[in-house]
């Protein structure tokens, strides 16, 4: 059968926050990086100029909207992408997509019953399409409803899972236990995805937040067995880590062994680390083993040695490859990639 053409030739650029990952990405693919800068002016309003010719180019525009240790906020960033997408369009690429691993505002995707507030994913997905993307590739977006916020005549959401990938990275190194949990009723599907990959047992733990505060979480309680087991902990976003460590706690409470935790976006805002560290240094006092598994999809050069980094750059390679030769992304998320080190690579 004949493979279908490219749809251009492929074109990798970045603002400041998304350079590391795409250029590691544009490392894999063997493609051209295009030179281009972010300019913020001393008011604060910021433009992106894009330094070479992008015109009939399949042109990937990534931006990082968390970057740990950067001034900038998460809506500066996006706003930034958002720059750097028009300018693409208005330079004549035949395709835009932009890149963002973290999708932002994913976690404000509905009212919860609230009624006086906005939807910001459905806000940040009407911008994207208004900038000019015509595809937003993200990695394990928080719903993926959020899909239908995009018109799909002009824009479609491309959501990367890293299930797969992550499962047999995690596998490799000996990480994974004997058990998955997670760390709320709303995460039991995901867990259920990677339980099914290695061939684990299931548990949940049932949340109960304090609304009064925000990133509070009051206590969590075990659904299932977990005595004597090593316990692979599964969640999409750890941001204050306040879910996890509470679901740590309880878990270790039931007499778990070892815990790892695993997430899709190290976010680690305000106490994060410092929850973190102090659950390691339980483990090191009690001999236990704990370790923290977080993808590039946010970089944290200087990390704590608990804390393994699960390289991004070759999948997003290969979905970009996938969609840019009009070829199946569902299945290049299936294929084994183990490559990638410990260290804080892209």
């Amino acid at each position: 059968m004949l493979r279908p053409p490219a749809r251009a030739p492929i074109h990798i650029m970045a603002c400041d926050g998304g350079r590391p990952l795409a250029e590691a990405v544009a490392r894999n693919l063997g493609a051209p990086f295009v030179q281009s800068r972010d300019v913020w002016f001393a008011c604060g309003e910021g433009k992106a100029i894009i330094e070479q010719n992008v015109r009939g180019t399949d042109l990937y525009v990534f931006q990082s909207p968390i970057v740990p240790g950067d001034a900038r906020s998460t809506y500066d960033r996006f706003v930034m992408l958002l720059h750097a997408v028009e300018a693409a369009a208005l330079s004549d690429a035949e395709w835009v997509t932009a890149v963002v691993p973290y999708f932002p505002g994913a976690r404000q995707d509905k009212r919860k019953g609230r009624v006086r507030e906005g939807i910001s994913a459905g806000l940040f997905a009407r911008m994207l399409q208004e900038a000019g993307a015509h595809r937003v590739v993200t990695v394990d977006i928080h719903n993926e409803a959020i899909a239908g916020m995009f018109d799909p005549a002009r824009c479609r959401l491309e959501n990367v899972h890293l299930c797969h990938r992550l499962a047999r990275w995690i596998e490799a190194r000996g990480l994974h236990g004997d058990t998955v949990a997670a760390p709320d009723v709303g995460g039991m599907e995901r867990a259920r995805q990677y339980a099914a990959e290695l061939s684990s047992s299931l548990v949940g733990l049932s949340k109960e937040r304090d609304y009064s505060a925000v990133n509070r979480v009051h206590r969590s309680t075990l659904i299932g067995d977990v005595s004597g087991r090593d316990i692979l902990l599964v969640d999409d976003i750890v941001d204050t880590a306040g879910s996890v460590t509470a679901a740590v706690d309880e878990l270790k409470r039931a007499g778990a062994r070892n815990v790892t935790i695993a997430c899709a976006h190290p976010v680690f805002s305000g106490p994060a680390l410092a929850r973190m560290q102090a659950i390691a240094d339980r483990a090191a006092a009690e001999n236990w083993r704990f370790v923290v598994v977080g993808s590039t999809s946010v970089l944290h050069a200087k990390a704590p040695e608990w804390y393994r980094a699960f390289p991004i750059s070759p999948l997003l390679a290969d979905v970009i490859g996938r969609i840019n030769g009009r070829g199946s992304v569902t299945g290049v998320q299936q294929a084994d990639d183990l490559e990638g080190s410990d260290a804080c690579a892209v």
